[in-house]
């Protein structure tokens, strides 16, 4: 019995092996079918597979928002640029792949190099820029060898393009590279290394809506980096769109008449503050800052007497001369210092003290009133009303008619230019004000200085009728698809301290000093065009009692500025300007004749336009 229990034990154990070997091997052949299969029948495209398995996030760059001026016409748009970049895992050896891209594309090998090396080894498996914008030859030689390129590829990316050549470079501005402290900064949400921020004018005050968001790509690429097929792709979003105030005609016309001019032309709308022009010269290109300007290029920026990298409307400051025997006007006439019957004698001096004063007319003005003496620009008259108004009431004054304070137009580093008080000079010299101190700057010399585009403001305050406008220079942003995001109004700021009949009396004298027949700027006047104005010639240095000066005989940078502000028509405004000409000499011939020109352009285009 127990032998037969043994037998059927060991048949069962047998049969159970036997099973167990039965589906090991069947486990075996579909294992060995599975893999004839793969190498057999699927090998070669499981073999292409496993070339094409790598899968890269890619970031895509925005578009940055166009800028357009008043009149819709392009000023500032985006370009194709092809960056060259390489992936240092899908280059190997990157050596010998970097020395055949140098030769082929005639850049020195060690140039190439360097940006590998700044990029370090956390970009190896990331695309790294060796040269921006590369010339379309050279796009054409890497494609025609991209086999022998391994890790070489081109990206066509959107760059800056400034249509038209140093024109209103001052306020459209430029780009440059973003820094790591800026982007540590938290500030740039939208910016990477490498991208472009702006740098000055409406560029840089604008950032936040000209620069868009990035968008992703998901790509599958080669062995060799080359793209394969797309996965999946996150649109940028582009940025916003400026419309300016500026009239891009009326603006290449001021910067042909300053051509080979140094100094600064502001025009605005005195009916809400728009800037129609903003001229400073010397100018500068603005695509020269496009990937990093030349340092050959920079140093004759720097080095240029000209200062063409100062935006002078804003940023430069000048004795405001004969224009600010308005503001002494309007202060004298409101203290009730004179009146339109008030009158002084002009000799050709006034003596103060120990020491004459001369007017700029030798032989003198004779009996003279507020209105003559503002279109004569008599300087006896204004050293009188001046010394009994006092210093500090002509500051009050100044100070209320925006003179001496920021105008708080939207971009960066304006000026504010030097209204003195007694304290002031207290503070600033640890000496007392002088009596014959308040003669000078009751002509616009001694230590006033004001910015061209404050003289601007404020002869457009007085055509308006006394209201101060924030200069705009941005009338409304938008979208990609033209909806408005954000409109921009005009914004009052103040406005003059002074009465309707203190205003009518200077406005007479301004349109006295164009259309009159003894009017300093009588010269530029436009058959059917009523200007009102005011020439002014500022010394450059200080000069001593009876000096005779010669502009013809000094150089050039001891010469007279040269200024002339205005408005017109005189009865309507529409248009307010502001001129400077550094060494111009004389007001009259230098400064009003630029401005006359303008005006008659503009009007003229504007009565076609109704």
């Amino acid at each position: 019995m127990s032998s037969l229990n043994k037998n059927a034990d060991r048949e069962w154990i047998k049969q159970r092996l036997m099973g167990a070997s039965l589906c090991i091997l069947m486990v075996f052949a579909l294992l060995l079918l599975r893999l004839v299969y793969l190498q057999l029948i699927k090998g070669e495209e499981y073999r292409r597979l496993s070339e094409t398995n790598c899968v890269r996030l890619k970031s895509i760059k925005s578009s940055r928002g166009l800028i357009y001026d008043r009149n819709n016409k392009l000023l500032v748009e985006n370009r194709p640029a092809f960056d060259l970049n390489i992936v240092l895992e899908d280059a190997r050896p990157v050596k010998d792949t970097v020395e055949r891209l140098a030769s082929l594309i005639d850049v020195p090998y060690e140039a190439l190099m360097e940006n590998i090396k700044k990029a370090g080894r956390s970009a190896f498996y990331k695309p790294l820029t060796l040269k921006r914008d590369i010339s379309r030859d050279q796009l054409a030689i890497v494609e025609a060898h991209k086999f022998d390129l391994p890790g070489i590829h081109i990206d066509i990316e959107p760059t800056r393009h400034y249509i038209y050549e140093k024109t209103s470079a001052h306020l459209l501005g430029y780009l440059g590279q973003i820094n790591r402290k800026e982007l540590e900064s938290g500030g740039f949400p939208n910016v990477r290394t490498g991208d472009s921020i702006g740098r000055y004018g409406v560029e840089k005050s604008f950032e936040p809506y000209l620069q868009g968001k990035r968008g992703g790509r998901q790509v599958e690429v080669d062995v060799k980096g080359r793209l394969i097929k797309v996965l999946e792709t996150v649109p940028p979003v582009s940025g916003n769109d400026l419309h300016l105030t500026l009239d891009l005609e009326l603006q290449r016309t001021a910067e042909k008449l300053m051509e080979g001019i140094y100094g600064a032309v502001v025009a605005l709308d005195p009916t809400n503050g728009d800037v129609l022009v903003m001229a400073s010269t010397p100018s500068f290109d603005q695509n020269d800052f496009i990937g990093g300007i030349s340092t050959k290029k920079w140093q004759a920026l720097m080095e240029d007497s000209g200062r063409p990298m100062i935006n002078k409307a804003i940023q430069a400051e000048y004795p405001p001369a004969s224009t600010y025997k308005i503001l002494t006007s309007l202060a004298a006439l409101e203290e009730k210092v004179i009146d339109e019957h008030v009158t002084f004698f002009c000799p050709g001096y006034y003596r103060f003290g120990n020491r004459r004063y001369q007017c700029w007319k030798r032989n003198g003005h004779g009996e003279i009133n507020v209105v003559d003496a503002i279109a004569q620009s008599c300087d006896v008259f204004f050293y009188q009303a001046g010394e009994k108004t006092g210093v500090d009431t002509l500051a009050q004054y100044a100070n209320g008619s925006g003179l001496g304070r920021f105008t708080g137009i939207k971009l960066d580093h304006e000026r504010r230019g030097l209204i003195p008080t007694a304290a002031w000079k207290k503070k600033r010299f640890k000496e007392s004000w002088q009596a014959g101190e308040t003669l000078s700057i009751s002509i616009g010399q001694g230590f006033d200085l004001v910015t061209p585009l404050q003289m601007g403001v404020f002869i457009s305050a007085l055509g308006n009728g006394g209201t101060l406008y924030r200069p705009r220079v941005v009338k409304s942003i938008e979208d990609s698809d033209g909806n408005i995001t954000k409109s921009i109004e005009p914004e009052i700021t103040g406005g003059l301290p002074a009465s309707k009949e203190t205003l009518s009396l200077i406005q007479k004298g301004l349109l006295e000093a164009v259309q009159g027949a003894r009017g300093t700027a009588r010269k530029i006047r436009i058959k059917g065009i009523n200007i009102a104005g005011k020439t002014g010639t500022a010394q450059v240095y200080s000069r001593k009692a009876g000096e005779k000066f010669d502009n013809k005989k000094v150089g050039r940078t001891l010469r007279d500025h040269a200024w002339f502000v205005c408005y017109a028509p005189a009865e309507d405004p529409k248009i307010a300007i502001s001129v400077i000409i550094e060494h111009g000499e004389h007001g009259a011939s230098a400064a009003a004749p630029i401005a006359g020109a303008l005006i008659k352009k503009y009007l003229q285009v504007h009565a076609a336009t109704q």
